[in-house]
């Protein structure tokens, strides 16, 4: 009897051990996940310019652009090629300035391949030859900032040294008097792109903007009234 009934409570003690090791169906309810915040949509401004339809043509993922340096974004504008080679080595291996592009912001004006055919023959064989000179004539493209056609005009020193003056808004400007935009405000990462249908000659900046005062500095003094004399008379 004693062995029947040691049987039975170490097969009830088996039993609850099976049981306890069987773990627990758990129900969880998985909490809705929010929806993920769109991101932002950064409009690209269009540019401007008479030759811009023709610019969209060539470059039909134009937009895509704003998210390349200036160097690539000027590699990519078949117009640009001539002097994508002038500021990369492509002309002269000595002259390669696109590293100090890219660590703009700038604004460039890009001569047009036209522009630069446009130039005799001996000038742009002397550029090619002349390291000096091409850097030259690179920097005197490019000035500090970014600034789209309706805010570019203004006399500014260039990263050669001399000065440009940018005349006109919008679809009409005028670099130096004589070069009009032909398409302008192209968005890269770094940078403002206006395409122009002439090469500028740094060796015939516009005169250089002298600073005129318009009001007295607070540090100039003024000369005192004369004090009269005791016995001058008064009247």
């Amino acid at each position: 009897m004693k062995t029947r009934t040691s049987k039975a409570i170490g097969a009830a003690a088996g039993i609850a051990a099976m049981a306890l090791s069987v773990p627990l169906a758990v129900t969880a309810y998985a909490q809705p996940a929010e929806p993920a915040e769109p991101e932002p949509t950064v409009e690209i401004p269009n540019p401007e310019g008479p030759g811009c339809d023709a610019f969209k043509e060539a470059v039909p993922n134009w937009e895509a652009l704003s998210k390349l340096p200036v160097g690539q974004a000027l590699q990519s504008i078949p117009e640009a090629s001539t002097f994508h080679a002038a500021i990369s080595g492509g002309l002269n291996p000595a002259v390669n300035v696109v590293p100090v592009l890219e660590n703009g912001p700038y604004v460039v004006f890009a001569p047009t391949n036209e522009a630069f055919a446009a130039l005799p023959p001996a000038q742009l064989d002397a550029l090619k030859a002349d390291p000096a000179a091409l850097t030259d004539l690179d920097y005197y493209h490019v000035f500090l900032g970014i600034l789209g056609p309706n805010d570019v005009k203004g006399q500014r020193p260039t990263q050669q040294g001399a000065e440009i003056k940018v005349t006109g808004t919008g679809g009409d400007i005028t670099v130096n008097e004589t070069a009009k935009v032909v398409c302008g405000g192209i968005q890269a990462d770094n940078a403002r792109i206006y395409l122009i249908d002439q090469v500028l000659d740094p060796a015939n900046p516009p005169a250089a903007v002298t600073p005129t005062t318009t009001a007295t500095s607070a540090t100039e003094t003024t000369e005192p009234a004369p004090i009269p004399a005791a016995d001058a008379p008064i009247g």
